[in-house]
């Protein structure tokens, strides 16, 4: 779920530094990666770098395919560096130092593309180029704004994920219940179907991953729960995200499994059968299929059907909260970000990508990777049609209409058109890079789970990302 060679030389204010430190921090001396950003590049022109977030041998292996057929057409090479997401900032300033920064990043996170933005990293020329070039309207119109800042294509939105509760519809259906969709289904929901058995709910509380902020940001912005107002300021202390913090806090402590929940042990969980439900990101739909061999599900059931749990689960992709009638959903869109200096042969091989290339490339991950590119001039939803029968999996491979009904791809298909995100609808996407990074968002949760009262963590939180709000000015 996660990141050549470019500076420009006049990033050497006082603003910049203060920027480069909140968000790169401890990597190195903020001083040290100005001075490298003065240098020039030392690309190979021959070669488009790109830093690949997706970073599974497997992966990397089917984008190196897919970039050899761009390699005949042009005879510009492509080396593709596997980067996992967490490794980014230390990787930004060692290769500022070095002057080896990518060309482009691959599956750039939109927290990513904001703090790029925020260190005047990106070309925002190119990816406008692109998108025109493709045709706007063959691109979802939340994805371009989610990309944007203002009239300036910050990125290249290429696909999308949405974080969803999954839910034992057998167990629901059992006790009469609505399908947890508000604050007041989900509590009741985990409360009913609490037992000596099974958890109601299995909820992160990890305070070193951002998996928990995701958990967390999906259901406040059920309840229109804004890390920042219209005016900037920092509302974590909301009525909305009272709301939140009392329903997570409820969920953790009282209907949750004891101890630090991660991002494998709230799946192992849910997989077991030992929870009713589970919050997670699409990513989640090839494993509980069965279609990979070291996240199979293990529940009593499944010993005989490893398709069982998929067979048996619901999903919902957008919550309603009692401080809002809208139901919103969290999600990630996963973007091209060209940086600066980087020629055009990079935003060649980026238009490559999203076109002749694009099917293959969603192929590589169709659970997690549904196209914010529609379609194309020809057929206007060539690719979201294409979508839900390309092979998903590890070991083993099938199309997600093989194992899922039509209702479930059509939610997720719909969610990624109503993804919302903190900060970035009311101009403060750059404090978005820094407040992931620094894990504010989990560290309270965690306390929260522990005992803190909703009110305490809700304040402390508050105080800590005012901080780093500071700390960006």
């Amino acid at each position: 779920m996660s990141a050549g060679q470019r500076h420009t030389s006049h990033r050497s204010s006082t603003r910049s530094r203060s920027r480069i430190a909140a968000t790169i921090g401890a990597a190195v001396v903020a001083g040290a990666l100005l001075g490298a950003c003065s240098q020039g590049p030392a690309n190979d022109p021959d070669t488009v770098t790109v830093w690949n977030l997706d970073s599974q041998p497997d992966r990397i292996a089917a984008a190196e395919k897919i970039a050899a057929r761009w390699t005949e057409q042009t005879g510009t090479k492509v080396e593709q560096v596997a980067v996992q997401e967490n490794q980014v900032p230390s990787l930004l300033a060692s290769a500022a130092v070095s002057g080896t920064l990518p060309d482009v990043i691959a599956g750039a996170p939109l927290a990513l593309v904001r703090q790029l933005q925020g260190l005047e990293l990106l070309d925002t020329a190119a990816p406008g180029r692109v998108v025109d070039a493709l045709g706007t309207e063959t691109f979802a119109d939340n994805a371009l704004e989610l990309t944007r800042d203002g009239d300036t294509q910050l990125a290249v939105p290429s696909d999308a994920w949405v974080q969803v509760l999954v839910y034992r519809k057998d167990l629901v259906d059992a006790a009469g219940l609505e399908a947890p969709t508000t604050y007041d289904t989900i509590r009741r929901a985990a409360q009913e179907l609490t037992t000596k058995n099974v958890f109601g709910i299995t909820l992160a509380t990890d305070p070193g991953d951002p998996f928990t902020q995701q958990t967390f940001e999906a259901l406040a912005l059920g309840n229109g729960c804004q890390l920042v107002g219209d005016d900037g300021q920092v509302t974590l202390d909301s009525q909305p995200c009272a709301a939140a913090y009392d329903l997570y806090g409820e969920l953790a402590t009282q209907r949750s499994p004891d101890g630090t929940q991660s991002v494998d042990s709230t799946r192992a969980t849910y997989f077991a059968g030992q929870s009713a439900m589970l919050i997670w990101s699409t990513f989640v739909l090839d494993e509980m299929a069965g279609l990979r061999n070291d996240a199979l599900p293990t529940c009593q059931q499944c010993q005989g059907d490893k398709t069982w749990l998929a067979k048996n689960s619901g999903i919902v992709s957008a919550f309603t909260g009692p401080d809002s009638s809208e139901p919103t959903g969290y999600g990630e869109i996963a973007s091209w970000a060209v940086l600066t200096g980087s020629d055009r042969a990079t935003g060649d091989y980026v238009q490559f990508m999203m076109s002749d290339g694009y099917a293959d490339a969603l192929a590589i991950a169709p659970e997690g990777k549904y196209p914010v590119r529609t379609g194309d001039e020809s057929d206007p939803q060539k690719f979201t049609d294409l979508w839900p029968t390309l092979p998903a999996g590890v070991d083993e491979k099938k199309p997600l209409n093989e194992v899922y009904p039509a209702q479930t791809l059509q939610q997720i298909a719909d969610a990624t058109t109503r993804i919302q995100r903190w900060a970035i609808p009311q101009g403060q996407g750059q404090l978005l890079g820094p407040v992931v990074a620094e894990l504010v968002v989990p560290k309270g949760l965690a306390a929260l789970a522990t005992g803190e009262t909703p009110r305490a963590t809700a304040a402390s939180t508050q105080d800590a990302v005012v901080e780093i709000q500071r700390s960006l000015r």
